[in-house]
């Protein structure tokens, strides 16, 4: 589930930036990690796993649509959805929420390709 949580943070940033192609990846690696944390996790039921289908293809739709608006709203549906879970498995210890908009520190860069910040 860690991944999930790291795969969920570069979602938002990539969306954020409107780099899609990004989002997209990033998007298909979210989804398949919870698809493995319903296998790796059998306590997990699988109406919480089912839930959040709807959150990823709108997620999914606004990448296509290139929809910044739309992409936003959704991965606010998306991490509700995970807390909701969490707080089902008695782990509402474990909150997520969509991140701040300044970046993490990290070595990824977000925009899309010849679009990178200047120094």
């Amino acid at each position: 589930m860690n991944a999930a949580q790291l795969q969920h943070l570069k979602l938002w940033f990539a969306g954020k930036s409107k780099n899609w192609e990004l989002a997209a990846f990033e998007l298909r690696q979210l989804t398949d990690s919870l698809a493995q944390a319903a296998v790796f996790y059998p306590g997990i039921p699988v109406s919480n796993v089912t839930t959040l289908k709807d959150p990823l293809l709108s997620i999914a739709d606004a990448i296509d649509a290139g929809d910044g608006r739309r992409f936003t709203a959704s991965m606010r549906a998306l991490t509700h959805g995970c807390n909701a879970c969490h707080i089902s498995l008695e782990r509402s210890f474990i909150a997520i929420g969509l991140p701040t908009d300044q970046p993490p520190p990290a070595n990824q860069i977000f925009a899309p390709t010849g679009k990178a910040p200047k120094k």
